[in-house]
């Protein structure tokens, strides 16, 4: 019973640490995220990540990418690999995985709401889909987006001002050359709060972090994350729980 008890308070003490461990790398990242980056994935294995990315974006329509296609083209040109409508970054040690090239062209969809698992999307191929509504998330994080082709009656994400070059031909939109939303210095911006610092966040998108020695709701909390004060208090109040419960149990097993 005592060996029971010891092992139920190092679990404890265990999971305290891995999850300051997780909160710190979350906290830290100024990424959204929500999505997609780094911090939307924090402390998740990198191949189940994969898994659900393919799921969610490559399987999405039936088929796959053709070399003759727009994708298919540009994927040779960037020395990718085609695997069913995605074209995958074959030439970088760090993320063989990323999605550079997603061709969803002539899939009858007719709502885009998450394509979040392709936010590493330079190029992506929505034309000759019955498209009533984009979401307005739908490309949120999609910093590196340069390049989309819509049907010729979808307005580019973010409108003809988040893009250098808008043009309709054969029955497709063009669209290429995301702007940065930011102002030039990338310091602060009107649309973001005092003390944080403005950074692209997809098209027609902006993302406010706080700068350095800022935190907390609109960066008004000055200097480092207070770790002690909240950690302190929750790792002193499980070691004296797990104390209780092991007194507890050891007046019980001396009971009987």
């Amino acid at each position: 019973m005592k060996m029971k008890t010891v092992c139920c308070w190092l679990e404890n003490l265990l999971f305290i640490l891995t999850f300051k461990v997780c909160f710190n790398k979350c906290f830290q990242l100024t990424e959204l995220q929500s999505l997609v980056e780094d911090g939307h994935f924090c402390c998740l294995p990198t191949a189940f990540l994969w898994y659900e990315i393919y799921q969610q974006v490559c399987t999405l329509c039936a088929g796959t990418t053709l070399n003759s296609t727009p994708v298919g083209r540009f994927c040779s040109s960037s020395a990718g690999r085609i695997d069913g409508r995605c074209c995958l970054r074959n030439n970088s040690t760090e993320d063989p995985e990323d999605v550079i090239g997603l061709d969803l062209s002539n899939c009858s969809l007719s709502h885009i709401d998450d394509l979040h698992g392709a936010y590493t999307v330079l190029m992506i191929d929505l034309s000759f889909n019955p498209i009533v509504n984009i979401s307005d998330t739908a490309f949120q994080g999609f910093r590196d987006l340069n390049y989309m082709i819509l049907p010729q009656d979808i307005v580019c994400p973010g409108g003809n001002a988040s893009w250098q070059k808008v043009e309709v031909t054969e029955g497709k939109r063009l669209c290429e050359g995301q702007k940065n939303m930011c102002n030039q210095s990338r310091q602060l911006s009107i649309n973001c709060p005092e003390n944080s610092l403005c950074a692209p966040f997809g098209p027609g998108l902006v993302e406010c972090s706080c700068a350095e020695n800022y935190h907390g709701y609109k960066c008004l909390r000055e200097g480092d994350f207070p770790t002690i004060q909240v950690f302190g208090p929750l790792a002193a109040s499980t070691v004296v729980i797990s104390i209780l419960l092991w007194v507890t149990e050891r007046r019980k097993a001396k009971s009987i």
